[in-house]
């Protein structure tokens, strides 16, 4: 069965920067290697939305708010998806959600990321 489990976040000051990881378990090597990686976050009574993509061929996507400030990047030896967050805002606090895509969709279970001070 395939599990996403995410870590980091937490509380982070205006304009610091926090690293979240996120480890696909029950996925052979070479199956994750050809795996749409993807960050989401949600926050209450919004819709959950795309912040950053990792396509297999390495290709990369941003929303207009993660741009410039967010890095997503694969670890393909450890199974591991990663998104760096530079320059925080108060406007990041969300719950912060992995999402892999091969054939089907599976999510983590979500990490909280508040941004103040």
């Amino acid at each position: 069965q395939v599990q996403l489990t995410e870590s980091g976040g937490g509380l982070v000051q205006p304009g610091g920067s926090t690293r979240l990881s996120c480890r696909v378990s029950g996925i052979i090597l070479s199956v994750f290697w050809y795996t749409t990686l993807e960050w989401y976050r949600q926050t209450p009574g919004r819709e959950r939305e795309l912040v950053g993509r990792l396509a297999t061929e390495g290709s990369t996507e941003y929303s207009a708010s993660a741009k410039c400030r967010f890095t997503i990047s694969r670890d393909n030896s450890r199974k591991m998806v990663n998104l760096q967050m530079n320059n925080l805002r108060p406007e990041d606090t969300a719950v912060y959600y992995c999402k892999a895509t091969k054939r089907n969709t599976y999510w983590g279970q979500g990490t909280q990321v508040t941004v103040s001070s």
